[in-house]
């Protein structure tokens, strides 16, 4: 299949080359063209803007930031809507408010275009190994069309249901992350502090019910005050004020996303918002300190 891919970041990047690798032809643009070269040299086609990246493909596929970002290149002044042909599958794999995904989606349906929100979950290593986990919201056929592509990344891709659901399955999977984290640093810290054996508790624990991928994949990062991004705090926060944003229109009560969300906006306003969310442990850290000093 011939794939528009437009935002190659630290998951896209990975995530086109996965794509590559299974066959697929590729046809790019980002904004930063250093990623771009990388894809090239492989064998992509560069597209000279967003819109001439939907020209002649089967499938486009974006992994931009948040949902401005996306309803600007996607229905924009200059959007992709202006070029792109009746039959194109559109995968959104952007995480964004599940409203934004309906309002691109139903004005792209005008031209006879095909959309998927389909967020992913699995970080930057899951986005390397093809491991990602896919959750997606748009119609069977739709899905079917892009279940090559979603092979090629991911591990597990869901059909959630109708537009939008992809979306609120992200939102859904970033609050039990937040959560966790949250949770695993605050416990870390009491180890820390108490003087015991942090990789000995961690061995213990993890073949019981503490046990999960987020005590797998971020407790060796905090062991190793290495906070290297895979997921950046700043996009964390991002995607915690968009369950706010969705449950507020619901009228729901979310007080342990409030909070998490309250801790990380912390450490952005501190300059740290590019670091991975494990660095949520120094929120514990700095805070224990400046108590105790």
């Amino acid at each position: 299949m011939k794939v528009g891919f437009i935002g190659l970041g630290i998951m896209g990047k990975p995530m086109a080359i996965n794509l590559m690798k299974a066959g697929h032809s590729l046809k790019v643009y980002n904004r930063s063209k250093g990623a771009v070269k990388e894809l090239v040299a492989l064998g992509a086609e560069e597209a000279i803007s967003h819109g001439d990246a939907a020209v002649g493909v089967d499938a486009l596929i974006t992994m931009l930031p948040d949902s401005p970002d996306v309803r600007s290149v996607m229905i924009g002044e200059e959007g992709v809507i202006k070029y792109a042909k009746e039959g194109l599958l559109y995968i959104d794999m952007s995480s964004i408010l599940p409203e934004v995904s309906k309002e691109v989606g139903n004005a792209l349906k005008e031209k006879g275009i095909d959309m998927l929100d389909a967020p992913v979950s699995g970080g930057d290593l899951g986005a390397i190994a093809g491991t990602l986990a896919i959750m997606a919201g748009g119609e069977e056929s739709a899905f079917q069309r892009a279940l090559p592509l979603f092979k090629a990344m991911g591990s597990s891709y869901v059909l959630v249901g109708p537009l939008g659901s992809g979306n609120t399955a992200k939102l859904t999977n970033n609050m039990i992350v937040a959560g966790n984290i949250a949770i695993l640093s605050e416990a870390l810290m009491l180890c820390k502090e108490s003087g015991t054996d942090l990789t000995k508790v961690l061995d213990a624990i993890r073949g019981g019910s503490a046990g999960s991928a987020v005590l797998e994949t971020k407790s060796p990062k905090i062991l190793k005050e290495d906070y290297t991004p895979g997921f950046k705090i700043d996009l964390h926060i991002k995607d915690l004020k968009n369950a706010q944003i969705t449950g507020g229109k619901l009228g729901l009560h979310m007080p342990i996303t409030d909070l998490t969300a309250s801790m990380y906006e912390a450490l952005s306003k501190e300059g740290l918002g590019d670091m991975d969310h494990s660095a949520l442990f120094t929120y514990f850290e700095k805070n224990h300190h400046e108590k105790n000093s």
